[in-house]
């Protein structure tokens, strides 16, 4: 059997972590010079989900979705915080 575009990604970076089913509870979209950045919230989480596109996506707000992403510390104003690097995201 072949293996999936996911366990792919998943075997070729240590880091990378799948999950699915994960319900969105705020999405918000805001410019960046030539991007659009997307920041997602899911239940059961205390870290914002963020993720870059040349277009406005979808509003995800109450979706389920299937999320690859990494972590990530973030420095604002000298003062880390703690995110998620979204590389894949999928309306579930």
């Amino acid at each position: 059997m072949a293996k999936s575009n996911i366990s792919k990604l998943l075997d070729k970076h240590d880091n990378l972590i799948h999950s699915e089913m994960m319900k969105v509870v705020s999405h918000v979209q805001r410019k960046e010079d030539d991007w659009i950045v997307n920041t997602v919230m899911v239940e059961g989480y205390d870290v914002p989900f963020k993720f870059r596109r040349k277009k406005a996506y979808k509003n995800l707000n109450g979706c389920q979705v299937n999320l690859t992403y990494y972590p990530i510390v973030e420095t604002v104003a000298g003062i880390e915080f703690e995110a998620m690097k979204v590389v894949r995201i999928k309306v579930a």
